[in-house]
């Protein structure tokens, strides 16, 4: 990454963090992915049972290898009954998530399709910990929405055999397919709950 751009992210953190800061979340920045999983593991007690969607990111910096190798009780819902998984994640200590977009004063844009993953984000485990590249910070509320419509969720479609209209040309339709990921809308402009959402901003491309 150029020296400029990598000092222009993290001067664009420290303001991402005092939004975060202003809506009851706590924000945290780091340089690289190893420092982003170090930091995540700080704020995963040993004995934790831990969760997670679809997140690609937490998967990216080596935190769910890290987690499976550790002391640690992994969820994981791909050896699971989906509806005994999402149960479980529901009553996780800790739930590991990303957001598709966020904007630069703090506000989470994340859309779902079974909405597993955003109803926990919402309520039920204990702790959210987002990992969240800095390719995903927009300026404002309208750009992060865009942006999870037409960037995350037609990469998303192309991990799954779907039938959209973004998985053929790559931008959102607002299509009401029976194969739509894009069910669920859920913006996260504040925590209820002190100390319950953190949000670690990494000097990086990760997910989508």
């Amino acid at each position: 990454m150029d020296s400029h751009a990598f000092e222009r992210n993290e001067l664009l953190a420290q303001t991402v963090i005092k939004g975060l800061n202003s809506r009851n979340m706590t924000g945290y920045y780091a340089k690289d992915r190893e420092e982003a999983k170090q930091i995540a593991l700080s704020l995963i007690p040993e004995g934790s049972s831990v969760t997670q969607g679809g997140c690609m990111s937490s998967r990216e910096i080596g935190l769910v290898d890290a987690i499976e190798e550790g002391n640690y009780h992994f969820i994981d819902r791909d050896k699971m009954d989906p509806r005994e998984a999402l149960l479980a994640a529901y009553d996780a200590d800790v739930f590991l998530a990303s957001a598709n977009a966020m904007t630069d004063d703090g506000i989470l844009v994340n859309i779902d399709g079974n909405a597993n993953r955003v109803s926990c984000i919402a309520n039920g485990p204990r702790k959210v910990i987002f990992i969240v590249g800095m390719n995903k910070v927009c300026p404002d509320l309208d750009s992060a929405i865009k942006r999870a419509r037409n960037v995350a969720a037609p990469a998303n479609a192309l991990r799954f055999p779907v039938n959209t209209p973004c998985k053929k040309t790559g931008k959102c339709y607002d299509c009401k397919q029976p194969d739509t990921i894009c069910c669920q809308f859920l913006i996260t402009r504040y925590s209820k709950h002190k100390d319950r959402i953190h949000v670690i901003l990494v000097n990086d491309f990760l997910g989508f």
